[in-house]
């Protein structure tokens, strides 16, 4: 027997290669993802699995990013592509080049994420909704300047509200490019003079021609837009993550008009109303205005004016008169008060006791009244005052009781 050829290792690794990937050109495998994860150049790799088998698979980068939806573990698809070898490994995986999830379409899963995302972030919480003022000097509309929706935006505000001044910011709202063009235009709208709010939106169509108002960018520039804005995309049955995200969801193009301007039959019945209710008001300040003007005048100040002046006089001249009595009685007390004080003074003076026939002595010069024998000495000065007069003497002698 001849011996088979030997082949090395490359060299059947070139036929399997060869082999399979001319036999699986193009294959629609189902199965879970698993070991999902991203790298750096933007490829995405990851695992298939069923119940009892499991096979690589490698999204390039391109394809990746015209994803819908986010991948992640344990998402059930279904993944389209060809089945090459690495042979550099002696591997094989499965080139996926269209994936879709089973149970939910693409587009409906990648708005649901989005929601999801965006909710938790915060950008649908009411409280953040700014309120559109009622008259606004211009409105922007971020639209396509040929769809129907400009023209139903634009009948309705100018026969609602002539006076409202409307620009048209012109954006595509349908394929590649639209979400990026609209999400510029909502960065820049502020900059136009004197815009107070901005609608944003489109007609009706399928969810694929909406979809430039469910892209992620589009949400972000609304929820940045320094203006306040009203989303209204298709009908009253579509909704997107621009009508979640804006302040405002118009159900139409032609009730977003409804909503940013009054009606002018409205704004002029509520005048009316407003001059009815300030005529009564004024009316019932000037009665009551009327009616204290006639309680004052008939008040006894107004009408006898003089005689108040009379009674103010007699009322001032019984003050003086009770003000005179007064200090009389007052100045009297005060007189008999001093002589009775006088006349306790004059009893206690030493004057008093000279005229008893007493006498009092004083030493020279001091002044200092002797009390005792011993306060003078032989040869000390005296003055001894009487009654009358004083005597100046000389001690020769002092001699203490005996």
């Amino acid at each position: 027997m001849a011996q088979p050829p030997i082949l090395t290792v490359s060299q059947l690794t070139r036929q399997i290669k060869d082999a399979v990937e001319g036999n699986f050109p193009q294959c629609w495998v189902q199965g879970e993802v698993t070991n999902c994860t991203r790298a750096g150049s933007g490829h995405v790799y990851l695992t298939l699995k069923d119940d009892s088998a499991q096979m690589r698979a490698v999204i390039w980068r391109n394809t990746a990013a015209r994803l819908r939806f986010d991948i992640h573990d344990g998402l059930e698809v279904v993944a389209v592509g060809p089945v090459e070898v690495y042979e550099a490994r002696g591997t094989y995986q499965l080139v996926v080049e269209q994936l879709l999830p089973q149970g939910i379409g693409a587009l409906e899963l990648a708005f649901r994420q989005l929601c999801e995302k965006l909710s938790a972030e915060g950008l649908f919480a009411r409280e953040r909704k700014r309120a559109i003022p009622r008259f606004p000097r211009r409105i922007a509309l971020v639209t396509s300047p040929t769809g129907a929706a400009v023209r139903d935006m634009l009948q309705v505000i100018t026969r609602r509200w002539a006076a409202a001044r409307i620009v048209i910011v012109p954006v595509a709202v349908q394929g590649d490019g639209a979400a990026a063009q609209i999400a510029a235009a909502l960065h820049r709208v502020h900059l136009l003079p004197d815009v107070d709010v901005v609608i944003t939106g489109r007609g009706g169509g399928s969810l694929e021609d909406l979809w430039a108002f469910n892209e992620e960018i589009v949400a972000r520039a609304i929820h940045a837009c320094r203006l306040p804005v009203v989303s209204a995309v298709g009908h009253e049955i579509d909704v997107t993550v621009a009508d979640l995200v804006a302040d405002v969801r118009a159900l139409t193009p032609s009730e977003a008009g409804e909503l940013v301007v009054p009606h002018r039959h409205e704004v002029h019945a509520e005048l009316l109303r407003l001059q009815q209710h300030l005529s009564q008001a004024l009316r019932s300040q000037a009665a009551t205005a009327r009616a204290k003007l006639e309680l004052l005048a008939s008040r006894r100040v107004l009408t006898r004016p003089v005689e108040r002046l009379h009674d103010l006089a007699r009322q001032l001249d019984e003050l003086d008169s009770r003000a005179r009595r007064a200090l009389s009685n007052r100045l009297h007390l005060t007189r008999e008060q001093l002589a009775a004080a006088g006349g306790r003074l004059d009893a206690l003076s030493p004057l008093k006791v000279l005229e008893r026939g007493y006498s009092v002595t004083r030493l020279l010069p001091s002044g200092e009244v002797v009390r005792s024998f011993d306060q003078a000495h032989p040869g000390d000065e005296l003055e001894t005052l009487l009654q009358t007069g004083r005597l100046k003497s000389r001690v020769e002698e002092s001699q203490g009781p005996s």
